[in-house]
């Protein structure tokens, strides 16, 4: 028996990595299936050293595109890998083109699908990803949820699939690999500070529109400390293109990085004071029990309240000027009050194994 682990992304190399280890130690065999949604070194090949993981047993080639065509021809490519290798489940996780992609292909195929990160939800549909998860959880038979607001979310929808409470497989991640990156990463030496903010930006709803791009601008260059901020290549693009980039480069109080890979991101986080993101995955790695960061979510609403109930995350929109009172209110006051990690106890790769083996 094997199952087929599906990546195509940063943040799918990093939570399948735990759950790749996992079904290879309790002998379920794992074919490692990378769409090629994320496909430079930057990107996807460094996670894969940093996590260990071996080259993929199949590499589809997908590349960018727009979103339809990039997720059309995925499926075509997906549909092609399950008639050639049958898996008896084929695994996603979270919410880009490749989750969705590869779940249609295997449904296509009458291969079962486990949604790794299932249930989540932001409501706001303004947000490309909002549409995979959804269509996701509805064509999968194993839904794997993160927490029981998710698993209430699957049972509220009415999915077909069985659902299981996992915990998540980021906070696996954290707890395996931070020990490592702490010894081996280098980045700090290209940090000018030692008190400092780290901010990351990509989704398309905050870099694609010229006037919340110049808003999240603002307030990394106004930041009451200052910002260490890794350029994802979308949003890079953006800056250039909307003639912002200058000002973050002519700003002393930042500081830009090319994209960093998972071990450089992980030092970042731990040595920051506090992140501005619009990332999902940063939001649960902020509340591993080795990280425990103060996160303001540079969005109108997030899929992980979970996060938000325990005091790990705030949402603070886009609007410079509030973002920025907000900062300077953490500043005043810094202290946390935190619940205990919502997202588990670093098992949910082994969690997700044991499912697997009772039902396949």
């Amino acid at each position: 028996m094997f199952v087929s682990v599906i990546v195509g992304t940063r943040p799918e190399i990093v939570k399948m990595a735990p759950l790749y280890f996992a079904l290879k130690k309790s002998k379920v065999t794992p074919r490692l299936v990378h769409s090629g949604q994320h496909y430079d070194y930057a990107m996807s090949k460094v996670f894969f050293e940093q996590l260990e993981l071996p080259e993929p047993d199949s590499f589809l080639g997908v590349g960018s595109g727009s979103p339809g065509q990039q997720t059309g021809d995925a499926i075509i490519k997906f549909e092609k890998e399950f008639e050639l290798n049958r898996p008896a489940c084929a695994l996603v996780e979270g919410d880009t083109n490749t989750v969705l992609a590869g779940a249609i292909g295997a449904v296509k195929r009458h291969v079962k699908v486990g949604h790794v990160e299932a249930g989540l939800r932001s409501y706001d549909l303004r947000m490309p990803e909002e549409l995979n998860r959804r269509l996701t959880d509805h064509a999968s038979n194993y839904l794997f949820a993160p927490t029981d607001d998710s698993v209430k979310i699957l049972k509220d929808e009415g999915v077909w699939g069985k659902i299981f409470k996992t915990g998540n497989t980021v906070i696996d991640a954290t707890i395996q690999y931070l020990p490592k990156a702490l010894k081996s990463s280098q980045v700090m030496w290209d940090v000018p500070w030692e008190n400092f903010a780290l901010a990351t930006l990509h989704r398309a709803e905050n870099v694609d529109d010229p006037a919340t791009l110049g808003h999240l601008v603002k307030v990394v260059t106004e930041s009451p400390l200052p910002v260490v901020l890794p350029l994802h290549p979308r949003t890079d693009l953006r800056l250039k293109e909307f003639n912002l980039k200058g000002k973050l480069e002519r700003s002393e109080n930042v500081k830009l990085l090319t994209p960093v890979g998972y071990f450089n991101m992980l030092v970042l986080m731990s040595k920051s004071r506090f992140i501005l993101t619009d990332s999902g995955g940063i939001q649960e790695e902020a509340c591993s029990p080795v990280m425990k960061k103060r996160v303001f979510v540079t969005r109108l609403s997030t899929e992980r309240p979970e996060a938000v109930r325990a005091g790990y995350c705030k949402v603070v929109g886009t609007d410079s000027v509030k973002i920025l009172r907000e900062l300077k209110r953490f500043m005043d006051d810094p202290k946390l009050t935190l619940k205990p990690c919502p997202y588990g106890k670093g098992d949910a790769g082994e969690k997700i194994t044991a499912a697997l083996k009772k039902e396949l």
